[in-house]
């Protein structure tokens, strides 16, 4: 007779497991991003060339409070320059999430304990902690590999794009993080659409992202780990506040161009004086999110 195991260590063992596949993601890396148009949705659309760049990112661990892990990457360039990269914040069974509307709005929307229960849901966050995206998904196993597929759920033009066309303003997107021998994956079954709030949507063509994370000795991270030891209490700072107002407003307008390089470039220069070891006032970074955020309008 098969034995049984209580639901209580069940539940504590698969909890364990889903951290350590998150943890697995911190480390260094050489990246390629590569991302191709495949299927055509739209009449007469025809297919943008696929794009396919490299870098060098490290990823590191900056909370970790059981069901709660944050993971910040930095980009590092062969000169040594580091460029805080995006973040990822996983939540165990989280109570609510934010969603992208449009127009450069977020609204915080709760999770029925159905659709949470057993699952992480993953949100993800621009260079200057910005928001980006959410999507909750579990955590599988199937052939010994850690995987993870979100739901699906929207987010706005990337940055990849947002300079260089204006045909569709949103992507629907599911999301698949994969543990491997060599690091990690993710994983995007994109669509480009067309999108209209309170009326039809109109989707473009399908694309295929496929970011590859492989661990790599070859580059010298200390220049990241450097940059990181002198800014981190202050971005800490700048997460705090976003926070506040996310919670405050139920969600959070930027009123920026889509580009959001008006939040970027002075939270980038509050940075720099910190790395010089300037002391950095709260003041001056609530300063830059209230002259381009707002609450969302209903």
């Amino acid at each position: 007779m098969l034995k049984t195991t209580d639901k209580a260590s069940i539940n504590s063992i698969s909890f364990e497991q889903d951290r350590q596949a998150i943890l697995a993601m911190q480390g260094e890396y050489q990246v390629r991003f590569q991302f191709n148009e495949t299927v055509t949705l739209a009449p007469n659309y025809e297919k943008r060339p696929g794009k396919d760049t490299a870098a060098w990112e490290t990823v590191i661990v900056i909370a970790d409070e059981g069901d709660f892990i944050s993971l910040q990457h930095l980009l590092q360039m062969q000169d040594g320059n580091v460029i805080k990269h995006w973040r990822q914040d996983w939540h165990y069974q989280a109570d609510e999430r934010l969603e992208f509307d449009d127009d450069q709005t977020w609204r915080l929307q709760s999770l029925p304990k159905s659709e949470s229960k057993g699952r992480w849901t993953q949100c993800v966050y621009e260079v200057s902690d910005a928001p980006r995206y959410c999507g909750s998904g579990r955590w599988e196993y199937e052939f010994d590999t850690p995987t993870w597929t979100s739901d699906r759920s929207w987010r706005p033009l990337p940055r990849r794009e947002y300079t260089s066309r204006n045909d569709y303003n949103a992507l629907r997107v599911v999301n698949r993080h994969t543990i491997t021998p060599a690091g990690w994956s993710h994983e995007q079954d994109n669509s480009k659409v067309q999108r209209k709030q309170n009326q039809n949507s109109s989707a473009l063509t399908r694309e295929f992202g496929y970011n590859s994370y492989t661990k790599t000795t070859e580059m010298d991270f200390s220049p990241a780990y450097k940059y990181w030891e002198k800014t981190a209490s202050f971005w800490q700072r700048v997460r705090t506040q976003w926070a506040q107002l996310i919670t405050k407003n139920k969600g959070i307008k930027l009123l920026t161009e889509v580009d959001g390089m008006a939040i970027i470039i002075p939270m980038f220069a509050l940075a720099e004086r910190a790395q010089q070891g300037e002391e950095i006032s709260d003041q001056d970074i609530a300063d830059i999110l209230a002259t381009h955020t707002a609450a969302p309008q209903d």
